[in-house]
């Protein structure tokens, strides 16, 4: 902890607090999107360590887009074509990142019973079938809900792509602090990603992912807090139990189905 501290002292002093920050959130962007990013933006695994604070302001500037996009698309197309079109945006602009994730963590858990094999299962980049049929009702039953939730208001889908691709993100991000790291860093994607956070990361995280629950009733934030941190302390323990962690194919996994969670909360209320 004592050396972490040095290290964020001696970044800070050398290019300032807000450009530190600024530093940091640009490189969450980069790692989790494929959004450009300034070219003097600095990299290291120690400050993309530090970004994941920033996971949840990215999934707030990505909701902003998919949101502002299907206000456009709205206008132009029945609400059944917007929301599709409005979903592909939204993968080709993380690259499908939290998607593959979902995939891969199926296929692992599931096509094997050793721990060792099921990482090595979720190191392949193809797809088998629990990862295709996991993806595909994921796929389908967010298209559902996303088409339902508009049919009850254009305000109501708007708020909600905000909340889910914020919310989601923050509780993905916060299994880091509550799981051991389980696979090769050598060969993985979250390598830099692994540490355990600081308190401060994980207040932020949560500071900014819950600022769009300001739109919502107080039940219906309620309602989510609850749901979401009940899943949270289920999958937590699931992971643990086939693992005996997290990777960063659980923290997309978590990701995802934190999403859908949220979708599926804001629906009920709905109706």
């Amino acid at each position: 902890m004592a050396k972490a501290s040095d290290n964020l002292t001696k970044e800070q002093t050398k290019y300032g607090a807000f450009k530190y920050q600024l530093n940091l959130f640009f490189l969450a962007v980069s790692f989790f999107t494929r959004i450009p990013v300034p070219k003097s933006t600095r990299y290291s695994a120690y400050l993309l360590n530090c970004a994941n604070r920033y996971f949840s302001l990215v999934g707030l500037f990505l909701g902003l887009v998919l949101a502002s996009v299907y206000l456009v698309l709205g206008q132009i197309f029945p609400v059944d074509v917007a929301i599709i079109i409005t979903m592909i945006i939204s993968v080709l602009l993380t690259g499908a990142f939290h998607e593959d994730g979902l995939a891969d963590m199926a296929d692992g858990i599931g096509g094997a019973l050793e721990v060792s094999r099921r990482l090595e299962i979720m190191k392949d980049s193809r797809l088998g079938t629990y990862g295709a049929i996991t993806l595909m009702l994921a796929l389908v039953l967010k298209f559902q809900l996303l088409v339902n939730i508009a049919h009850v208001g254009n305000i109501e889908l708007i708020t909600t792509l905000v909340l889910a691709s914020s919310l989601s993100r923050a509780f993905a991000a916060s299994l880091i602090s509550t799981l051991p790291y389980v696979s090769e860093v050598s060969s993985s994607k979250s390598k830099p990603l692994a540490n355990k956070q600081t308190v401060s990361d994980l207040l932020m995280l949560f500071a900014i992912g819950l600022i769009p629950l300001l739109l919502f009733s107080w039940l219906v934030s309620v309602a989510l807090l609850c749901v979401l941190m009940f899943f949270q302390l289920g999958f937590s323990r699931w992971l643990k139990s086939r693992i005996g962690g997290f990777t960063g194919d659980c923290l997309g996994a978590a990701q995802q189905i934190n999403e859908l969670l949220i979708y599926l909360v804001v629906l009920a209320f709905l109706y």
